[in-house]
């Protein structure tokens, strides 16, 4: 158990770390790739990006459902595995979707959708992040 709870703190780290830096400066500077180089950019973003998240995100679906089902009246497992949830809806129902629009074109408004949607992931990793810094602590 001790191994699956140090697996999925170091997920939760490292994917905090990866949105805010995706929030705060990769998504907004796609305003900045001219229209002929975007969708290059973009394919180049999505393979580049998916080669480190999407590892870390099954580990922390993996961890996170058995570290709750091995202890299912604990409050901070329950809502751990409830934020992942949120946040794999949130990637595959709203970010998923814009960046298939995006693989076709730059796109300003979808862009702008892209980086105001994205403050649900960042904002829920964070969450997620400071309650199992509570946990470590407490």
């Amino acid at each position: 158990m001790n191994f699956l709870f140090f697996l999925n703190t170091i997920s939760a780290f490292l994917l905090t770390g990866v949105i805010w830096t995706i929030q705060l400066i990769h998504y907004p500077s796609f305003h900045y790739i001219d229209k002929l180089s975007f969708v290059n950019f973009h394919k180049f973003h999505e393979w580049r990006i998916s080669i480190i998240v999407i590892p870390l995100m099954i580990v922390e679906l993996i961890t996170s459902v058995v570290l709750y089902m091995n202890d299912t009246s604990s409050l901070i497992f329950a809502l751990n595995l409830a934020i992942i949830v949120l946040i794999w809806c949130s990637t595959f129902f709203i970010q998923v979707p814009i960046h298939t629009i995006l693989s076709s074109g730059k796109d300003k408004k979808m862009i702008e959708k892209l980086v105001k949607t994205n403050w649900i992931r960042t904002f829920l990793w964070t969450i997620r992040m400071l309650l199992i810094i509570d946990e470590i602590i407490t």
